[in-house]
């Protein structure tokens, strides 16, 4: 049985959100960087948290002055220890600590903040029998909530002081030696042995992360935690306000990163075991402390941008045909089923929930890998990772819930997507979430059917007859599976479903050129106000399901701007 399927059009204060979000990331990053700073590692790990930070200072003031307590020196330290203090720290008052910094850092813009570098000399771990080393992010422009850093060995916790030696300051105006001792950074960086140059892991930001695999390149995001995402109100975002760095074993090629989660709604502690590769896997466990009752709580939630793609040519007007770091939603469901939902950029906001019952898996997938495709050669859209989600354990009833917003810029996350349980979250529980993070050009499983691996829109009708009204084209091509040892007596048939309107002129052909099949529709829309219509195709032969399912949501233009198109020589 298909997961169930809704949406709901844009509450006109998330769409006012939604805004203040995108003028607040052009504010601070000036047009004539935007597109340079997705070409380095250090920019495009900047760039990716503008929009939590800027949506942070909307959403949590500061609600304290008082400094962070340090932590001492050689103080014992496990996991167990930090939830039970995670779970004492929700029971009382939530306390903001943004902003704490001097003037000099609030008052930089996008260029002075790159000034700003850290010294790879200084690098954690660098001058021992390490595969890994860590470099730190400083304080300033949107990364206003200082951060604790600690390092970890043999159990014991030794705080990172913040060293203005261990930064360069270029001509970005500060003066490292004038600043708080006790300053605090804005998060970290990781490089493996493989290559000490570009990063494979990054956390900056609100909860936010990245990671690559074997290509080496960063693309989507991931969070700790989403609150009330998509909501009528101002979306919550939680913060990583502590971070302890476990020193790695000699020869060992996996790290562990532990972080103290802490926002009005929540506190949280979280682990990471982390081992790059191809792909880059990361094991999370997270024990969430609600302080009050959450409405959407998110969980393993993911972010990305979809703005033009071969199904989706809203905001055609660029030179490149596709831009996208992720272009679909895959899911495996409890029940087994594989399903591919294409990304889209709408013009109004689309929520998506997909209901299940402990999900075998899902994530936000770059699925075209061809250069060709995306034209790109300084950002290269076809190397970004897919990020697949493999829950551990029983995750029970809920729902994995996509988010697509309208976007006009590439700079802008415009996707989000996660994992909503379906009991209340009330304050005082303590929720426990274990699961997989797989970052790569590949999920680690795949169905053993077909998969989709193009999807194409256009207006419909027949060519050389005239249209007496308006259609769409939907053409869906599978590949892979068994479709290429299908003999020619083999009956293909593509099974649609449409919660609206009437499909019409449908086919399922083969298509050598990628050794699978083609399925081919036409959707004539209702009259009347349009509203969103969820499709559905898969392909089957005897009865039996060949392919994986395609989910689509289609919303067709008011009837006034339904154009035919008509060549004028057609009669």
């Amino acid at each position: 049985m298909l997961p169930h399927c809704f949406s709901e059009s844009m509450k006109d204060s998330y769409l006012i959100g939604s805004q203040v979000l995108r003028k607040s990331r052009k504010k601070n990053v000036s047009s004539n960087v935007q597109r340079l700073a997705s070409r380095s590692l250090l920019a495009v790990g900047v760039l990716f948290s503008l929009t939590a930070c800027a949506a942070q200072s909307q959403t949590a003031p500061p609600q304290s002055s008082q400094a962070i307590a340090q932590p001492k020196k050689g103080e014992d330290f496990s996991y167990a220890w930090l939830k039970g203090h995670a779970r004492q720290l929700a029971t009382k008052p939530y306390e903001s600590h943004q902003g704490e910094m001097p003037e000099s850092l609030k008052s930089l813009d996008w260029d002075d903040y790159q000034e700003i570098q850290f010294n790879k000399e200084a690098s954690l771990w660098r001058d021992q029998p390490s595969e890994f080393r860590t470099g730190l992010f400083h304080l300033g422009l949107g990364f206003d909530t200082p951060i604790h850093m600690n390092e970890l060995e043999n159990g014991k916790s030794t705080p990172i002081p913040y060293m203005p030696s261990e930064f360069t300051y270029g001509k970005s105006g500060v003066e490292g030696e004038k600043l708080p001792k006790d300053l605090g950074f804005a998060g970290f960086r990781m490089q493996f042995a493989t290559d000490w140059q570009r990063d494979v892991v990054a956390f900056l930001g609100a909860s936010y992360f990245r990671a690559v695999g074997s290509e080496m390149q960063y693309g989507l995001s991931a969070r700790g935690l989403a609150i009330d995402t998509a909501m009528p109100h101002p979306e919550e975002f939680p913060t990583f306000t502590d971070f302890w760095l476990e020193k790695p074993k000699p020869g060992s090629d996996v790290v562990t990163v532990y972080a103290l989660m802490d926002s009005p709604s929540v506190t949280g502690a979280y682990r990471f075991d982390m081992t790059p590769g191809e792909p880059f896997k990361m094991r999370v466990d997270s024990a969430i402390y609600p302080r009050k009752s959450v409405e959407r709580l998110g969980v393993a939630p993911m972010t990305s941008m979809f703005m033009i793609g071969e199904n989706d040519r809203r905001t055609n007007y660029d030179w490149r045909a596709e831009i996208h770091d992720s272009d679909g939603l895959a899911m495996q469901t409890g029940n087994g089923e594989w399903i591919w939902r294409p990304l889209g950029n709408p013009k109004n906001l689309q929520f998506n929930a997909y209901s299940d019952d402990n999900p075998k898996g899902f994530g936000l997938l770059q699925r075209d890998r061809n250069f060709d495709h995306y034209q790109d050669d300084g950002v290269f859209y076809e190397k970004r990772p897919s990020l697949w989600i493999e829950p551990i354990g029983s995750w029970g009833k809920g729902s994995v819930q996509l988010v697509e917003i309208p976007t006009l810029d590439e700079t802008f996350d415009n996707i989000v997507a996660f994992w909503n349980p379906a009991a209340p979250v009330e304050a005082g529980q303590e929720l426990l979430y274990s699961y997989n993070m797989y970052w790569g050009s590949q999920p680690p499983v795949q169905s053993n059917r077909a998969r989709v691996v193009d999807t194409f829109t256009g207006i419909g009708g027949v060519i050389g007859k005239k249209r007496q009204y308006y259609s769409k084209r939907f053409v869906v091509d599978f590949a892979g599976g068994s479709l290429s040892m299908l003999g020619n007596d083999t009956k293909v048939k593509a099974v649609i479903t449409s919660s609206e309107g009437r499909v019409e002129i449908e086919s399922a052909r083969p298509l050598h050129s990628i050794d699978g099949y083609r399925a081919m529709f036409d959707l004539v829309p209702p009259k009347g106000e349009p509203k969103p219509i969820n499709l559905t195709v898969h392909l089957e032969a005897n009865g039996q399901p060949l392919t994986e399912t395609w989910q689509y949501q289609w919303t067709p233009p008011a009837e006034k701007d339904r154009e035919l198109h008509n060549a004028g020589h057609l009669k």
